[in-house]
């Protein structure tokens, strides 16, 4: 049984959320619509709600992370759940410990929620076969395999400024073969209705059979972002990259990035993403 499948009970209904592939868009648009109504929490002077009140939340970062850790630690306890943020670097699984082993131990405190982000891909179903059946497991990133919330955040910020998706035309550049949220933000946008999406990379930097995800593929920067409506930048993912894939950053930069001369081949009113750095 494959993650997408394991995510959701008979009825459909989600129990962990691993991956976009396999969900279809009223799972997708039933997340949306739930981030629009807390979207205005953190604008009010109480910043919480009781939605997770008596549930405990554990975040399980095995992989460096700041801004995805600190993000999910916030909204948990906005929404008033208790949170437990396992620090990897002093744990025992840094001594040695198994990653069952470390599970166990952590289950056995009674909590309800793991958020897991592991530097191999699949880690994060593994965790959700082996966990107790009413913990729930969402993805916060796998290796390069996916990265399902940050894909429908990205989501979420396009249908604000874009909603008509059928219409939508958005254009993903950059690492394109070590990108966890190209390629779930690639399935949650065709899922959702987008028909053209194209990604703009060297061909060192994209995935062998890329086609076959319904994307346009573009080597070529002028061609690639005309008349989009969204212009998705990726990082360079260097800490993932083996052998010379790249001539040099320099080179990279000159034929992808973005500059004022490119963004005007798109949408006058197009909008551009950037993770940083």
């Amino acid at each position: 049984m494959s993650a997408a499948n394991i995510q959701q009970d008979r009825q459909g209904r989600l129990l962990h959320f691993l991956t976009v592939e396999g969900l279809n868009r009223r799972h997708l648009s039933e997340i949306l619509d739930t981030a629009e109504s807390l979207r205005g929490v953190a604008e009010r002077r109480v910043k919480k709600l009781p939605t997770l009140y008596g549930k405990t939340v554990v975040n399980l970062f095995f992989e460096a992370s700041t801004r995805t850790r600190t993000t999910f630690e916030l909204a948990a306890k906005r929404l008033s759940a208790d949170v437990l943020t396992l620090n990897i670097a002093t744990s025992s699984a840094a001594k040695g410990e198994s990653l069952l082993d470390t599970l166990r131990n952590i289950e056995a405190m009674q909590c309800d929620m793991f958020v897991v982000r592991h530097e191999q891909s699949g880690a994060a179903e593994f965790i959700a076969r082996h966990v107790k059946p009413h913990i729930a497991v969402i993805n916060a990133g796998d290796g390069r395999h996916a990265h399902p919330t940050q894909a429908m955040l990205d989501v979420f910020t396009i249908r604000r400024h874009k909603p008509d998706f059928p219409n939508l035309q958005v254009a993903i550049v950059g690492d394109i073969l070590h990108s966890r949220v190209a390629r779930s933000l690639i399935h949650a946008l065709s899922i959702l209705g987008v028909a053209d999406i194209r990604v703009i990379a060297p061909r060192t930097l994209l995935p062998a059979q890329v086609e076959t995800l319904g994307v346009q593929v573009f080597h070529d920067m002028e061609r690639g972002l005309r008349e989009v409506d969204a212009v998705v930048m990726l990082r360079l993912q260097k800490e993932r990259m083996e052998g010379a894939l790249l001539p040099t950053e320099q080179e990279f930069f000159q034929r992808y990035g973005l500059t004022v001369e490119r963004l005007a081949l798109a949408r006058p009113d197009a909008i551009v993403m950037h993770p940083g750095p």
